[in-house]
């Protein structure tokens, strides 16, 4: 197993590309399949510890999967028991059923009692590809039976969720997973809500698809856990409060979420805080002004080698608030751009924004960070994937996309996207 940091995320169409490429190279579905279910198998030997085993499988290659898992933890002494919903329908999973050879059950009858059920149940039955809902009764089975178990873990996928998309396709049914065995490369569905909280701890199965060498059909899209976590850099002995960074925050009427996110910036780092606020706030960790004027920002990072600029958060919506963007903009400088301020962004701003990203000015990058209420005021309403809609989004506007949530995806105006994972609870609040 395989953590799954800084790895490439592929979407079901990309996974048949990859399995495509592997075979014209001269691996074959069995060998894959094989792959598969080893390492399925020694996942499940370590951490059931003993415990006897119910295989799910399915009638796809995902059941087959289970299969070959199944007859090679009866190899290593391990009770298992097998069930299937129906009977393989590819010459790969029929191959596989016949090599386990043993008695397979009827599913979902296969429920446990008091007296014998499976301390550990893996679902092997539906994975990569699933476009429809469970029936209803397969569905109520996989759930009882999850339930029951010590130790639960999804082969590829839970099955149920759609691989691109993260969605439940049976909402209220589907129960959360210990573990999840992402088969090849990990899937969208392992990283966005909902179906990212139904599969439990996430780690990568190597089944030989030679991703490192075929490469990627698109841009590389890659979970990053520390995207989300600050990376604090000790100030080398020379350091000063300049060549460390400014941040300017531009606020408004209501200062308080702006003094956040200025204190926020100096506790990550920055060696120096200004924040322009309209009434008083004391803030011993920043310099504050409230006399707020284009030319008082222009003077105050005139001479300053690395500076960032937030706008947004307690600014408002009125003119002067228009006024407090198109100037910050005009700095030409590094620019968050959050809260109110994306309910004032224009398509001129857009063609700003478009025209430094074309040109490639990394000390003019602009990020947009809105929630996902303000990306629908900002870019309208979007269905399907949130990678997907995060893309088209700075594609559109020129910059670096922060669609923020407890999946946020990062993406960039050249196509390259991360997810953050594991962002804080305290986030949640206001």
């Amino acid at each position: 197993m395989t953590p799954i940091e800084g790895r490439p995320i592929l979407t079901a169409g990309d996974m048949r590309w990859a399995e495509e490429c592997a075979i014209e190279g001269g691996s074959t579905v069995e060998g894959l399949m094989e792959c598969a279910g080893a390492g399925v198998a020694e996942a499940v030997r370590r951490l059931a510890a003993g415990s006897r085993v119910l295989m799910l499988c399915g009638p796809g290659n995902n059941g087959g999967d289970g299969y070959v898992a199944a007859r090679l933890l009866r190899e290593n002494g391990v009770e298992v028991r097998v069930a299937a919903l129906a009977e393989p329908k590819t010459e790969a999973a029929i191959a596989a059923r016949k090599a386990w050879g043993r008695a397979v059950e009827a599913f979902p009858e296969a429920l446990p009692d008091d007296d014998a059920y499976s301390p550990a149940v893996v679902d092997s039955v539906f994975g990569t590809g699933l476009s429809r809902p469970l029936d209803s009764a397969v569905a109520h089975a996989i759930d009882a039976l999850v339930d029951y178990a010590r130790l639960s873990v999804a082969v590829d996928l839970p099955s149920g969720v759609d691989t691109d998309t993260g969605a439940e396709l049976n909402p209220l049914q589907l129960p959360e997973y210990s573990l999840t065995l992402a088969l090849g490369a990990l899937k969208p569905a392992h990283v966005l809500q909902p179906a990212a909280s139904l599969c439990g701890a996430v780690r990568l199965i190597d089944i030989g698809l030679g991703l490192d060498q075929i490469g990627s059909p698109r841009e590389n899209v890659s979970p990053d856990e520390t995207i989300a976590r600050p990376r604090l850099i000790a100030p080398q002995a020379n350091a000063h409060k300049y060549n460390r960074g400014m941040v300017v925050v531009i606020g408004g009427a209501m200062p308080g979420a702006a003094a956040l996110a200025v204190q926020s910036a100096m506790r990550a780092g920055a060696g120096y805080g200004l924040l322009f606020a309209e009434l008083g706030t004391e803030m011993p960790h920043a310099v504050v002004q409230r006399d707020w004027s284009s030319e008082a920002l222009t003077a105050a990072i005139a001479d300053k080698p690395k500076v960032g600029i937030v706008i947004g958060p307690g600014l408002g919506r009125d003119d002067c608030a228009v006024a407090k963007l198109d100037a910050a903009i005009a700095c030409e400088r590094p620019i968050v751009i959050d809260g109110d301020a994306l309910h004032l962004l224009e398509e001129r701003h857009f063609a700003i924004f478009r025209h430094r990203a074309a040109i490639r000015d990394r000390d003019r990058r602009v990020f947009l960070t809105p929630h996902a209420g303000e990306f629908k005021a900002l870019f309208g309403d979007w269905s399907g994937s949130k990678i997907e809609a995060a893309r088209a989004a700075a594609r559109r506007c020129g910059a670096t996309v922060v669609f923020k949530g407890p999946d946020t995806v990062i993406a960039h105006p050249n196509g390259h996207t991360n997810v953050a994972l594991g962002g804080s609870p305290w986030l949640s609040t206001a």
